[in-house]
C-alpha cells in the first residue's frame, strides 16, 4: 500500500476506521524529512495491512497543533484509535520495520487497560 496524505478532514476518519495506522509528520523544506521519505515509502509497500499516512505540517497547521507537533519529521502509531507510539527524528529503515512488527505485536486488550487507568488517573486529578 502506498503512503496517503492526510487532511483535517480525512485525519480522524482514518485513525478510527482502520486497525493499525503510522502517520509521517513533516514538511518540504526539512531535511530529516526528505531523508526519511523514501524509507516510510519503502517500509509502508512491505505492509499493505497496515495503513501509511502523511500529514504536511504547513498544509495541515491544524493536525499539527492538535497532535503538538514541536519538530518534524515526528512518527505516530495508532492502533485501535490509541496512539501507541510517537517519536521525533527520522528512523532508519531496519528501526523503522521493527517498530511496525512491535506495533503490530501489541496485546491491545493490555494497552486499552493502561489506556482506560491512564484516562481514569487523569480525571481523577482535576
Amino acid at each position: 500500500m502506498s503512503t496517503t496524505e492526510l487532511t483535517t478532514q480525512s485525519f480522524e476518519k482514518t485513525v478510527t476506521d482502520n486497525e493499525i495506522v503510522f502517520v509521517d509528520f513533516w514538511a518540504s523544506w526539512c531535511g530529516p524529512c526528505r531523508m526519511f521519505a523514501p524509507v516510510y515509502e519503502k517500509v509502508s509497500a512491505q505492509h499493505e495491512d497496515v495503513v501509511f499516512g502523511k500529514v504536511d505540517t504547513e498544509a495541515e497547521q491544524e493536525i499539527a497543533a492538535a497532535a503538538q507537533i514541536s519538530s518534524i519529521p515526528t512518527l505516530m502509531a495508532f492502533r485501535d484509535g490509541i496512539m501507541v507510539f510517537r517519536q521525533a527524528g527520522a528512523l532508519g529503515e531496519k528501526q523503522f520495520a521493527e517498530v511496525v512488527d512491535a506495533v503490530k505485536g501489541l496485546d491491545m486488550d493490555e494497552v486499552r487497560a493502561q489506556f482506560e487507568k491512564h484516562q481514569a488517573e487523569q480525571g481523577g486529578a482535576q
